[in-house]
């Protein structure tokens, strides 16, 4: 997801929902205060329970009665229970979709707190107003910002209750606190007194809080930096870990949802006798642009959708087609946009250049989220509240939507946040939880909605397709000394925020073509929106995704033309980026690069920031029955301080394969205002025998502030590959998926 902001979303409540890891029956009721969490929490037995507010992330009244509506952002609250047991638990408040919350988060607090990984369980956290995301103004996940947001204010978080305990024991045994120290989940001292926190953990409780308690030095770190496996690995092994789909409270029935099949299509008449009998159908139910069938399983409920009897009104984007979109980009290209960054005279200095002047178009299509686990949402409405279990990114925003089709006020919304089968920016949409909520209230009963591969695909919000206008003016040694950059692609921010862009520029969608990182005297980038019908949304990397492409295909086109190694212009030309160029140094030598290859091989290479994250990749690529055929990538990643190095691995693996599999297949048309993709035979995912090998190389001892690592390996991976084959063909790519 792209790089939300607190001013993205208003009119955010507070509520509570489930903390359950495992269970995703398990619920509270109320608003959460320090009393009536203290109260829930005993019942896991009594101890030392901490909420702890750090200091500038509490918000003012939103509720705008007598005073500000305006809301600073709130960070995660740390919520840590320590038991007479000596149990250590953490509200893991963001939501685990593969990317390894559930233990890079338990490690910043074990390691400040210093108790063993290994000793610290974790539940997910409420929706509520303690956990909102500081860097969004909300309770959500995406961006690359769970670790980001998380660094400092997890381990304040961890280093006040070691604190707390340290000073307890030192008030039990009648000494100075200077002497004892916490390891290992126990307090010494050095004549010999020795107390679990589970001993000290009541004591602890009456100790005063902590405003701004002091870190350890990187130099100390136990756990944070090292590998360690992920603390959700047994769950997901044995079965027990819940994710939406799993779901299933007493009573409850199964919806599906008919969706027209041009987008904005409204429903123009509906005759549902014939889906009415079939067996196990309980209620159909006009939703106005969509029509659901609730029913005893889900089989009954997909036939009784396809007996539905429905006549559309297509709207306005009945005709659309890729052509057409297409078309509408290229019209919008050849004129000048909203500017997004201006330096020097890139006009003047590309005219004086005459016929050193290079110019490129790029086209790119959209792209679907093809999430592994379709789209869900189990919703029970009842008079007084709503109750909402769901895979989802955005807690926040499903408060809100649940509270305003359910009726009610959004403190009698409960969220569970459930286990997500992946992510990438699609589970922040609200479309799957609305469906749930509207078939419960209109069924009186539980409904889970379940969406099919059909549905999901062909109802995603997509990644934007684009197109791209470069012009680049070489001096006599093949420098470039001016760069323009025209972008033209639908703005999600437009659509998220429900709003007009401001001066008709998304800095979302120029992010990454803004931050070209070379040294060019002459740069423009200026941007058009594009609004064709097709929804678009978050996608994992975003706009970096095409501007990366983009970006670096064509600064190896000006390698090429100017004689010049495509590694070492890139060096030359990241003097004044020393991070940039640190992890591209890297990933060439790691790969090899200048080493002869096999007969019918070539690299390409390809280096990105994003996410405050810097990637070098370099592919090894061959044409294979004309087909192109990876064999080998490898990536250097600066993220800043590394909490796991394993997740980072695994990150940026699972990168490589989201953005290989877009670059070589991703492709989503549109034709008579249709999408014609509908599952896996025709949007391809890579195969496990088309799986290249891949090497991450991680800088350990960085310098740099906290990056993300989510989504940054995405957009070096295709213009790698791409660079690779143009060194193969001669020729450059310059539209997707592969063509060679």
């Amino acid at each position: 997801m792209g790089a939300w902001t607190k001013d993205g979303i208003e009119g955010v409540w507070a509520a509570l929902g489930s903390g359950a890891a495992v269970d995703a029956s398990v619920t509270a009721s109320g608003g959460l205060n320090r009393r009536q969490f203290v109260k829930v929490a005993g019942v896991a037995g009594a101890g030392l329970v901490l909420a702890v507010s750090l200091p500038g992330c509490s918000p003012k009244d939103r509720s705008g009665a007598g005073g500000t509506t305006e809301q600073a952002a709130f960070a995660p609250n740390a919520w840590i229970r320590v038991g007479t047991d000596g149990r250590v638990t953490f509200m893991v408040d963001r939501s685990e979709m593969g990317q390894g919350v559930t233990t890079a988060l338990p490690m910043m607090l074990a390691e400040e707190l210093e108790v063993p990984l290994d000793d610290v369980h974790f539940e997910f956290a409420p929706a509520a107003k303690e956990y909102f995301n500081p860097m969004f103004g909300m309770q959500g996940t995406g961006g690359s910002t769970s670790v980001r947001a998380a660094w400092e204010p997890l381990r304040k978080a961890g280093a006040a209750a070691r604190i707390m305990l340290i000073s307890a024991a030192a008030r039990k045994w009648g000494v100075d606190p200077s002497t004892c120290t916490a390891a290992d989940g126990k307090v010494t001292d050095g004549s010999g007194h020795s107390a679990s926190y589970g001993e000290l953990a009541e004591a602890a409780a009456t100790e005063t809080l902590p405003e701004n308690p002091p870190l350890k030095d990187r130099k100390d770190f136990k756990i944070l930096g090292k590998p360690h496996p992920r603390l959700d690995t047994p769950f997901k092994t044995d079965g027990s870990a819940t994710f939406g789909i799993d779901v299933r409270p007493e009573g409850v029935l199964i919806g599906s949802v008919e969706r027209s099949p041009v987008y904005g299509g409204k429903v123009r008449s509906l005759d549902d006798s014939k889906a009415m009998q079939v067996p196990g159908v309980r209620k159909v139910v006009n939703l106005g642009d969509r029509v659901g069938v609730v029913a005893d399983h889900y089989w009954a409920a997909q036939k009784g959708r396809e007996a539905l009897d429905v006549e559309w009104d297509d709207g306005k984007w009945a005709d659309q087609s890729s052509e057409k979109i297409l078309a509408t980009f290229r019209e919008l290209g050849s004129k000048p946009g909203a500017v997004a960054r201006d330096d020097g005279d890139a006009g003047t200095a590309l005219q004086k250049a005459g016929s050193r002047v290079h110019e490129a178009t790029f086209d790119l299509p959209y792209l679907a989220h093809a999430c592994m686990e379709p789209m869900n949402a189990t919703a029970h409405v009842r008079p007084d509240g709503c109750e909402v279990w769901v895979p989802t990114q955005f807690q926040t925003a499903n408060q809100q939507t649940a509270a305003k089709l359910a009726g009610v006020d959004p403190s009698k919304v409960q969220v569970h946040t459930t286990y997500l089968g992946g992510g990438f920016g699609r589970r922040a949409m609200q479309d799957f939880v609305e469906d749930a909520v509207l078939l419960s209230k209109a069924a009186g009963a539980p409904v889970k909605a379940v969406w099919s591969r059909e549905d999901d695909v062909r109802h995603d919000g997509f990644r934007p397709a684009s197109h791209h206008v470069l012009r680049a003016a070489l001096d006599g040694s093949g420098k470039p000394v001016a760069w323009s950059h025209r972008v033209v692609a639908p703005s999600i921010t437009r659509v998220f925020s429900g709003q007009p862009l401001e001066n008709g520029l998304d800095t979302e969608a120029v992010e990454g073509a803004v931050a070209m990182p070379y040294a060019i005297p002459n740069v423009h980038v200026d941007y058009h929106d594009a609004e064709v019908g097709v929804p678009v949304w978050f996608w994992r990397s975003v706009n970096n995704s095409f501007n990366g492409m983009v970006v670096e295909g064509m600064i190896d086109e000006l390698a090429h033309l100017a004689g010049k190694d495509p590694y070492q212009y890139r060096h030359d030309l990241l003097a004044d980026k020393p991070i940039h160029r640190r992890v591209l140094d890297l990933a060439a030598d790691k790969a090899g690069w200048g080493k002869a290859l096999a007969s019918g091989r070539a690299r390409g290479i390809a280096v990105f920031e994003s996410f405050n994250s810097h990637v070098a990749q370099v592919a090894e690529v061959s044409i294979q029955g004309g087909k192109p055929r990876v064999h080998r990538v490898v990536a250097a990643v600066d993220c800043g301080p590394t909490v796991n190095p394993s997740i980072i691995e695994a990150q940026i693996q699972s990168a490589i394969v989201y953005g290989l599999t877009a670059a070589l297949y991703g492709n989503i048309t549109i034709r008579n205002g249709r999408c014609q993709q509908g599952n896996f035979d025709d949007y391809l995912m890579l195969r496990i025998d088309e799986m290249p090998e891949v090497e991450v190389h991680v800088v350990m001892d960085s310098d740099a502030d906290q990056g993300g690592i989510g989504e940054p390996g995405t957009p070096p991976i295709a213009p790698a590959v791409c660079n690779a084959l143009r060194s193969l063909t001669g020729k450059p790519i310059r539209s997707l998926p592969i063509s060679v």
